[in-house]
């Protein structure tokens, strides 16, 4: 209770302030002579909440990979991502709810005056305190170059000096997160501690979070698989020798509580609200009932039956649709950062790639742990594999297809899987403003207007500021 209570304090004081918001280093919700701690708090919330929220003003990775359909405001459903200006809440929320609070904890843990009783540990705490906030800044640039592209990198926070921060190359960024991944590795001492408090993920267990970091380096590693096989195969392999996740309890989840405002997104938007705005989407359910997946319970309600997702981009009367399951509708429901199912797919593509791992056991293992994660059972998930084997000769179709499935409430996570492999075969409405499924977010308008010259160098840079234009590592 008092870790809700101070959560519930804390969240009111950031969000009291009212000014406005001039450009991509102003920022109005932080509250900068705060304890690290508490940056730290603000800033995995907020990317638990945008990660995690199925809200059309910030998250629609869930409608373009067709696991939800709109019920009656379709815009969104047709890739119309202007009239909300989705893009420009994903940037404030990146850039300044999370990585601003995140560089100004490292600020205030950098300048701290240890007391005596503090001083022979001071050192090996504060290596650790700033790699955990590294990894969650490298974290969150990921999902931005994922999401646009070329982006304001080392210039990004630099406010005082560059308050229209130059955009850099994606490709040179990742290879920038990889190297800060492993020196964070390096850097995470487990003789010592790390936060006392305000860690709301791993509560500060210093081999938790090597599990996570090596987990984060695997997945950008396999991510570059088809841009640079040599740097993928060795970061891959280095991550896997490092020790990444092994089951679901080193998974990287935020706790959600009961009570406003640290509910799960989720609950907020389709309980809170009071609307009724989402059904299950006809892909998704379509390729569930086609291969009897006992996860249907799990993701779906039983409202109709057999189960029936609405039509991609149409309006979908909730009435008439199956609905999103119970998890959706539940206060604490733990939000989802990173995934053992997650890892154990990019172990199995590890294999299918480089014979780093064994591909089918692989597989397999990444379906029992998408079963068991939903509360079914390994001989459920057997079942399911007899009938779903493995291919080995059409490896990115197995893997591709079955992760979709898996990560049914992952949408960013899956998203960047669907780019890469190019599986599920996913067709644009007809309605759709593109007639092709979104590779990629517009940046937001408001680097248009307020940064505009750094802005157009950036769009001419990645071939045009369109939700067709592939990022570099999209090779496929």
């Amino acid at each position: 209770m008092k870790k809700i209570l101070r959560i519930a304090v804390f969240f009111g004081i950031l969000t009291g302030f009212s000014t406005c918001t001039r450009g991509l280093n102003d920022d109005p919700n932080s509250l900068y002579s705060t304890t690290p701690g508490s940056l730290l708090t603000y800033a995995e919330k907020s990317l638990s909440d945008y990660i995690n929220t199925p809200s059309v003003n910030y998250n629609n990775y869930r409608l373009i990979m067709q696991y939800w359909q709109e019920t009656t405001y379709t815009d969104e459903s047709n890739y119309d991502f202007t009239t909300r200006n989705i893009s420009d809440r994903v940037w404030s929320t990146c850039y300044v709810k999370v990585l601003q609070n995140l560089s100004e904890a490292k600020k205030n843990i950098v300048g701290y005056k240890p007391m005596t009783n503090e001083m022979a540990t001071w050192e090996g705490v504060k290596k650790n305190q700033l790699a955990i906030i590294d990894l969650l800044q490298v974290y969150t640039y990921q999902e931005l170059v994922n999401t646009f592209g070329n982006i304001p990198y080392k210039q990004a926070l630099d406010f005082s000096n560059a308050a229209l921060p130059e955009y850099e190359d994606a490709a040179t960024i990742y290879r920038d997160l990889i190297s800060r991944t492993k020196a964070d590795i390096k850097n995470l001492d487990v003789s010592y501690k790390s936060f006392d408090s305000g860690e709301l993920l791993y509560q500060g267990d210093v081999n938790k979070w090597r599990r996570f970091a090596n987990s984060l380096l695997l997945k950008l590693g396999i991510t570059l698989a088809d841009y640079d096989e040599n740097l993928a195969k060795s970061t891959v392999q280095e991550a896997i020798g490092g020790g990444v996740f092994r089951s679901k309890e080193e998974a990287c989840e935020f706790t959600y509580y009961p009570s406003s405002p640290n509910f799960n997104p989720l609950y907020e938007n389709l309980v809170v609200s009071g609307r009724n705005d989402y059904v299950a989407a006809k892909t998704i359910v379509d390729y569930m009932n086609s291969t009897n997946d006992e996860r249907r319970t799990k993701y779906f309600k039983d409202n109709i039956l057999p189960y029936k997702g609405g039509e991609i981009g149409k309006g979908s009367p909730f009435s008439s649709y199956t609905h999103i399951g119970n998890f959706a509708y539940t206060a604490t429901t733990p939000g989802v950062l990173l995934s053992y199912t997650e890892v154990a797919f990019y172990l199995a593509e590890a294999g299918a790639r480089w014979g780093i791992t064994d591909a089918e056991s692989g597989y397999a293992t990444a379906i029992r742990a998408s079963f068991t994660e939903w509360g079914l059972s390994e001989s459920q998930a057997d079942a399911y594999i007899s009938v779903r084997p493995y291919d080995a000769k059409n490896w990115e179709k197995s893997i591709g297809e079955e992760a979709w499935v898996a990560l049914f409430n992952q949408g960013s996570s899956s998203w960047t899987m669907y780019r890469r492999l190019d599986y599920p075969k996913l067709l644009a409405p007809q309605s759709a403003v593109v007639q092709t499924v979104p590779v990629r977010l517009k940046y937001a308008v408001r680097e248009t207007t307020t940064n505009p010259t750094n802005y157009a160098k950036a769009s001419a840079a990645i071939g045009g500021d369109l939700l067709s234009t592939k990022l570099f590592w999209d090779k496929r």
